[in-house]
């Protein structure tokens, strides 16, 4: 069962332009839950108003947590009430930590970072420097003022290379990507067009990302399916035009969401029995190829009856 708690926001700063950075503790000093590089955190902002943020602090730190948010100008809301509304000293609701976005042991990496995509990499690069890994990153921005923790990034030398747009253009994504020796993995996370792109350039199986928006799917017709639910001893028919996550609400069984777009994994469930029509952005091939798992809110099912751990 995942974790809720009421944090305080302890300290708010300015991580770069249009970057905000908030620590949070428990407002009684207990320590908080570990976590591991790539985690994220569901943070319920106000009524209605729930994102994810990378957690992007120490994870030897059990006493805050760190995140931080861009202000999206066409965005849902979310980042606009952190900026305006959330200050030191509020408490807001926090569930987690959750990672589909882990560090895998190598003898190197690469990793690639667009904007805010920077903050899930930022502990990922610590641990891989105390590891003794051969490593880099490559760290696209709009401008360098608007690019969050640089100041951070200049202990490592040269094994970061800063790319502002507005200085050196577009990512040079061949120099860092081309030759790459076996047994490298690439992290990437950042906008969904550097994501494509980094996925054009890497085999299968070397490359890692996080997505903050869906990848677009080329999903086949919906049709009707059955649903049953083990643990709950429920049969749901699941029409076209409705989620599998919308079918178990109304019947009634409550279940953990968040994105409702198969960003976030919130709502990943097992599957035990049937074959998952995998629309989400979450899962590795490996991970669908598996099919023990599926998110609810987007994906289907390939034949005619699932059976889910609910």
């Amino acid at each position: 069962m995942t974790a809720e708690f009421e944090l305080l926001v302890t300290r708010r700063e300015p991580a770069a332009d249009a970057v905000v950075a908030l620590t949070l503790r428990h407002p009684l000093g207990e320590p908080l839950p570990s976590w591991e590089p790539g985690a994220h955190v569901d943070v319920v902002l106000a009524a209605g108003l729930e994102r994810q943020y990378s957690l992007c602090g120490d994870p030897a730190d059990r006493t805050a947590w760190r995140i931080a948010v861009l202000r999206e100008a066409a965005g849902r809301g979310g980042s606009a009430y952190v900026h305006d509304e959330l200050r030191q000293g509020d408490k807001v609701r926090v569930r987690g930590p959750r990672n589909h976005f882990r560090l895998e042991p190598a003898p190197r990496y690469r990793f690639v970072a667009g904007g805010i995509g920077i903050t899930p990499l930022l502990p990922m690069l610590a641990a891989a420097e105390a590891s003794g890994a051969d490593w880099s990153l490559l760290y696209g921005g709009r401008t360098r003022a608007s690019m969050a923790f640089t100041e951070e990034l200049q202990r490592y030398g040269d094994r970061v290379t800063l790319a502002p747009q507005d200085e050196t253009g577009l990512l040079n994504l061949d120099r860092v990507l081309d030759g790459v020796p076996d047994g490298t993995l690439v992290y990437c996370c950042g906008p969904g067009p550097l994501l494509d792109a980094v996925e054009e350039r890497c085999p299968a199986g070397m490359l890692r990302v996080e997505r903050f928006r869906p990848k677009e799917q080329a999903a086949g017709a919906d049709e009707e399916f059955e649903v049953v639910l083990a643990r709950s001893g429920r049969t749901l028919t699941v029409a076209p035009e409705v989620s599998v996550l919308d079918a178990v609400r109304a019947a009634g069984v409550e279940v953990l969401y968040s994105c409702a777009e198969g960003t976030c994994g919130t709502c990943e469930t097992d599957v035990l029995e049937g074959s998952p029509e995998h629309r989400d952005s979450v899962l590795t091939e490996e991970e669908r190829a598996a099919g023990d798992t599926m998110m609810i809110c987007v994906s289907r099912c390939r034949g005619a009856r699932l059976v889910l751990d609910l």
